[in-house]
């Protein structure tokens, strides 16, 4: 039971066990709980004095310590730029679910969707496929543009039969270069560089745990043994230190689940004021990013592949994953091995079935890409994702992110996912604690009390998110 980084009477960030059962303000815990009241006398000889951890490492935290990093902010809100893409393209995925997009060609025309905005210019020569099955292709040069429409002349005889089933086709269209006649006028037109902005608010996080003053004079002495292996003896304060712990959880897992207030939410609704919300890790995937659902097998990861080939194409990736799709992945591995045999790989020790199994893996290549793959405890715990069962993992970039940041006015790297708290040269708001009451040094109320607070203020910044995928099931 993690102790050592809970706060003492003192109000230390420290609560760590002693070798010998010694009264100290530093190893003081709370085990007077209703569902432990009275155990901890020590005259009563059926007292075992070690507590049985039977579900292990309860915490769920680490993900992000393992992925990312943690930098100051001073103020309300984090704003940066994202760079787009560099070459022009115009794609129709969505002509049934949003006419916006539609990109219609009839007799050598083409009309884009009124949501979009025509970079076309005359003299660039662009390439022509059908959304159908995007084989059939045809090399044009752009004579005419006029708002929402531009003008194509086929290079080959013939035109646009390929293209067009019945007078009309939705297309896609790709701009790969231009052709002018000698002394033929400049280009028309530029292209300015564009980008997207992107911003995110910080998050309040409090709690605290409270003791009446006569119960701290009860003192039981249990050796116990922390989620980081530090063992020794302590009077007991349990409540404290698992208050603390789960803090510590929820100061990731609020950045991992925390939700922007949209305009229509009921949370706007009544007397709830101050509350904004923050766009945590899960909703800025599924709003910026890429999710793909049920994938159980080699072809699966493959368009998974094919798809970050359309985004950065960053090398090295980390897949965090739930048991489940874990299993998966070591199935879909150990059928690729040679030395599969009846369910098992038969991975180290030179591969000999007669010396050791292996059945599972941690990284592999595919393609160009690299992927190092570790279970996530948060979608494997009862108490948290692994109840629901619904996103089974995510894909995430290594490395880091060169993003244009509106308050230095520079472009600086980031890895592209980091947590941002509020903190000052008066006020570091990481991470706070602070004890108030009558008991032990605090003096600051009348009560007889003592309680011990917890507050943070933070939020998290996916950056890059088209290069993130998240894993569901359907």
């Amino acid at each position: 039971m993690g102790f050592n980084t809970s706060t003492g009477l003192l109000g230390s960030y420290s609560l760590t066990p002693t070798p010998n059962p010694t009264v100290s303000d530093q190893n003081y815990i709370d085990f007077t709980a209703t569902a432990t009241a009275g155990w901890a006398q020590q005259y009563l000889p059926e007292l075992y004095d070690q507590e049985v951890e039977r579900y292990g490492n309860r915490t769920i935290g680490g993900f992000l310590k393992m992925v990312g990093a943690e930098m100051p902010m001073e103020s309300d809100q984090v704003i940066w730029s994202e760079q787009n893409r560099l070459h022009i393209a115009y794609k129709n995925d969505e002509v049934t679910a949003n006419s916006d997009v539609d990109l219609v060609i009839s007799t050598g025309v083409v009309t884009l969707g009124s949501a979009l905005n025509n970079s076309i210019r005359v003299g660039a020569t662009v390439i022509v496929a059908d959304t159908a099955t995007g084989l059939k292709t045809l090399k044009c040069y752009v004579s005419a543009v006029s708002g929402q429409t531009f003008t194509l002349k086929a290079y080959t005889a013939d035109a646009f039969t390929s293209i067009q089933a019945s007078g009309t086709a939705q297309v896609n269209v790709f701009v790969y270069g231009s052709e002018f006649a000698k002394g033929s006028a400049s280009m028309v037109g530029e292209l300015k560089p564009d980008f997207q902005q992107y911003n995110n608010r910080p998050l309040i996080i409090k709690d605290h745990f409270k003791i009446d003053g006569s119960d701290t004079a009860q003192i039981g002495w249990v050796e116990t043994t922390d989620e980081s292996g530090q063992s020794g003896y302590s009077w007991y304060m349990k409540s404290a230190s698992e208050t603390k712990l789960r803090f510590d959880d929820y100061l990731e897992t609020m950045m991992i689940e925390a939700e922007l207030t949209s305009s229509t939410a009921s949370l706007n609704a009544g007397s709830i004021t101050g509350i904004t919300g923050s766009e945590g890790f899960f909703a800025a995937v599924q709003s910026r990013g890429n999710v793909f659902e049920d994938l159980a097998s080699l072809a699966d990861f493959d368009l998974l592949l094919k798809n970050l080939d359309k985004q950065g194409a960053i090398e090295e990736n980390m897949l965090y994953v739930n048991r489940e799709l874990s299993l998966t992945f070591d199935d879909m591995m150990a059928g690729l091995n040679s030395n599969y045999q009846g369910g098992a790989s038969f991975g180290v020790f030179d591969n000999q079935a007669d010396m050791a199994l292996n059945l599972g893996f941690s990284g592999l290549r595919r393609g160009s890409y690299d992927f190092y793959k570790s279970d996530w405890k948060y979608l494997n715990d009862a108490t948290a994702r692994g109840g629901f069962g619904d996103i089974s993992g995510a894909l995430i970039p290594a490395g880091t992110s060169s993003v244009y940041d509106e308050s230095l006015g520079k472009n600086i790297k980031r890895p592209f996912l980091h947590v941002r708290y509020r903190a000052s040269q008066t006020d570091d708001r990481r991470l706070k604690s602070w004890v108030t009451g009558s008991v032990g040094s605090a003096s600051y109320t009348g009560d007889d009390v003592m309680e011990v607070h917890y507050l943070s203020e933070r939020c998290l910044i996916t950056q890059g998110a088209n290069n993130f995928v998240l894993l569901k099931e359907s």
